[in-house]
């Protein structure tokens, strides 16, 4: 029944989507002709929905090659709306390089603007909407997707609990095959590894999930055997999963596959210059626009303490090389600085200190750091050396974070993992944001930072 489902839906949300976007047009020539002022039409409104009939089967064409018209069980909706947004911004630009190389210049730009902008919200909104129904739906015990689980170790355990803990998702585990019924299993013990052929035929599983331990890993070739004999979908999680990036990628050599146990898109050159350019411009505007407040700080923390104006401190940077972080002193002069964070009531922190904490006006001297290529405007915090021998010995891919430039705000601290909080979660989303990262992702932290008062302020004593 969920394989009929699934083809159903599908078929609807391309015919949704098709009528939605040929729709936009007529609208946004109705809202640039009728609506907005000054509105002369050089090109009647059937001439736009001729175009309007290629645009449309371009559009559908593009999300399907995007993915968009796959199962979303396993997607974000915020990487759903991106990839339509990426879509829709390639199909404009071939629209508008074949009206330009076709010398049909006549049609109005506004037109084209008020369809893209209209389309992308409407298709966004609908899926949205979608989202929403089908994960109340599932919530209340329909529209289920039957899964049979191989294994019985802890990584069987660990799918299981995640699959239970969010029904949303909409998956039911039918039962386990194991060598042995494992105790404690909440789930339905359904016979040994030999009996999964049978299994498979009474079941009829719309999943396979193979979630086997290392000593049982030479069965692998029986598992998928038997799931592709039964015509079933197989999904493999490896043993060693804890130690596999989010989205793996996998080299070639000579036919041999390669899997990239550290994925990050900032390898690529090409992504590497644009965060790079995006470093440079903002570290620009920074000093620019805080200049006025660089002066008056500067002239505060001379006269209410004495000792130098910048407070500079080693710090460990990409490649693990250390670098000389540059802050506006907020403490008096202490013997303490490179050996422990502060607290946030801190009697060796000046009255003038403790407003330009609040303002996090301390850390705008970190644009210098990025300008000279030490930093960048997002990513990890960057650790005292001290602290980095010691987490790296107690936190796992802890040395991680070593692979990008560090940064002035990043992806753990607008949620919440900044100054004196638990050094793990701050990683994991440090890991997080190295294996995700995208402009996007970028322009998110940043607003998040500006607008949201999501400031670093890591709290070491400066």
């Amino acid at each position: 029944m969920i394989r009929e489902n699934q083809r159903l839906l599908n078929r609807l949300n391309v015919i949704s989507d098709g009528v939605l976007i040929y729709l936009m047009l007529p609208l946004a020539y109705w809202l640039r002709f009728y609506v907005m002022p000054k509105g002369i039409a050089t090109v009647p409104l059937s001439g736009y929905l001729r175009v309007g009939i290629v645009i449309t089967l371009v559009e559908l064409f593009t999300y399907a090659a995007f993915g968009l018209y796959q199962s979303s069980r396993r997607t974000r909706i915020r990487d759903e709306v991106s990839k339509l947004l990426r879509a829709s911004l390639l199909d404009m630009l071939l629209l508008l390089g074949w009206l330009f190389i076709g010398h049909w210049t006549h049609y109005s730009r506004w037109v084209l603007a008020l369809f893209f902008a209209m389309s992308v919200g409407t298709l966004a909104l609908k899926r949205i909407t979608v989202r929403r129904t089908l994960r109340a739906i599932r919530r209340s015990g329909r529209n289920q997707k039957r899964v049979l689980i191989i294994g019985g170790g802890q990584t069987a355990w660990k799918y299981l609990d995640a699959i239970r803990a969010d029904r949303e998702l909409g998956y039911q585990a039918v039962g386990y095959i194991a060598g042995k019924s494992a105790a404690g299993f909440d789930a339905p013990y359904l016979g040994g590894y030999e009996a999964l052929k049978k299994v498979l035929e009474r079941t009829q599983p719309d999943e396979v999930i193979s979630a086997i331990e290392m000593l049982d890993y030479e069965l692998t070739p029986h598992i998928i055997e038997c799931c592709e004999g039964a015509g079933v979908k197989l999904s493999i999680i490896p043993f060693y999963s804890d130690y596999m990036p989010a989205h793996p990628q996998f080299d070639d050599v000579s036919g041999i596959p390669l899997m990239n146990i550290r994925r990050i898109p900032l390898d690529n050159f090409a992504n590497a210059f644009v965060k790079r350019a995006m470093d440079i411009v903002g570290a620009l505007l920074m000093l620019i626009l805080g200049s006025p407040i660089l002066l008056i700080s500067a002239i505060g923390i001379k006269l209410t303490s004495p000792g130098p104006i910048l407070f500079r401190q080693v710090r460990v940077g990409r490649n693990r090389r250390p670098f000389t972080l540059l802050k506006l002193r907020t403490m008096k002069m202490n013997s303490q600085e490179d050996s422990a964070w502060s607290k946030k009531e801190d009697s060796r922190r000046t009255r003038f200190g403790s407003i330009l904490r609040k303002l996090s006006a301390d850390e705008l001297p970190q644009a210098v750091n990025v300008l000279c290529g030490k930093m960048s405007l997002v990513g990890p915090r960057p650790e005292l050396p001290k602290f980095v021998d010691q987490f790296k010995e107690e936190i796992p891919l802890y040395m991680v974070r070593h692979q990008v430039r560090p940064g002035i705000t990043g992806w753990a601290q607008i949620n919440g993992f900044r100054g004196d909080t638990p050094i793990k979660a701050r990683v994991e989303h440090d890991i997080y944001y190295i294996e995700n990262w995208s402009v996007w992702l970028d322009i998110k932290i940043l607003l998040a930072t500006v607008f949201r008062g999501k400031f670093v302020n890591d709290e070491t004593l400066n």
